[in-house]
């Protein structure tokens, strides 16, 4: 939606552009909007938000290039200008077009699991998942020619999650030392590629959780997170839940195999 706010009933309403004031119109618009409806902000629609005071206190971002009047039109908002998207539960924000793209897959995956994410993906023709705290700003998302690309290593990585990983491993298979893989990955992806590995962990295991009726110890051997222990406690800090609540969400009728 170009320019406004969508007073409906549906699960979401999104704001998408700035266009200097709120209008009397936008107020009232966002003013209908029913209680525990969660709203959505793309670019600058932050600005929207923020000037009706649904931000103050929160969490949001912005396009990069409105970082600075952000800041200064509304200091009582907790700008993140770093991050592709922000998630504050009823309130969430994208920094700019693309990454409009990555909020709705994850609003589709908080509501119906990452298997419908990834089949929403594939059918739009764009990446299954960018984690919110990526970096907007990716200096080099695109290799220059002349200079050699962590996407071999990072394929590779994604083939032997359930193995555990050094950096000399995917470093060596680009031919670089750990230190100019590391900046180079950071570089490409936005993430250190520790964070990056952990994503794709969690990723898995969501897509096991959903699909299978693995046991934990089973998942735990397919995503390399080594424990159970492990698995719960990353599940838990990006997600808020635990293997077990995790898989009764996304699926009616599984055996017991979870117990954790």
């Amino acid at each position: 939606m170009g320019g406004g706010a969508r007073a409906s009933g549906a699960d979401y309403d999104l704001v998408e552009q700035w266009e200097g004031r709120l209008s009397p119109g936008m107020a009232a618009a966002l003013a209908r909007i029913r209680p525990g409806t969660r709203i959505a902000s793309v670019c600058t629609g932050a600005f929207v938000l923020a000037a009706a005071g649904l931000l103050d206190g929160r969490r949001a971002t912005t396009h990069w290039r409105s970082v600075d009047d952000f800041r200064r039109m509304f200091p009582a908002v907790e700008l993140d200008p770093d991050v592709l998207y922000t998630d504050e539960g009823d309130v969430l924000t994208a920094a700019g077009v693309a990454s409009g793209v990555d909020l709705c897959l994850h609003m589709v995956r908080r509501d119906h699991g990452a298997a419908v994410a990834n089949d929403v993906a594939r059918r739009t023709v764009v990446p299954p998942h960018r984690e919110g705290g990526q970096a907007q700003y990716v200096r080099r998302p695109v290799p220059e020619p002349q200079l050699s690309s962590t996407s071999a290593a990072r394929a590779w990585a994604l083939e032997h999650l359930d193995r555990p990983l050094s950096l000399r491993e995917p470093a060596g298979r680009e031919a670089m030392s750990v230190r100019t893989f590391t900046r180079r990955f950071r570089e490409e992806v936005g993430v250190s590629p520790l964070q990056w590995l952990t994503r794709q962990r969690i990723e898995r295991a969501r897509e096991l959780l959903e699909e299978t009726d693995l046991t934990v110890d089973r998942i735990v051997a397919e995503t390399g997170f080594g424990t159970a222990a492990s698995l719960r406690q990353h599940l838990h800090a990006a997600l808020g839940v635990s293997p077990r609540a995790y898989r009764s969400t996304f699926r009616v009728g599984v055996g017991v195999g979870v117990a954790v």
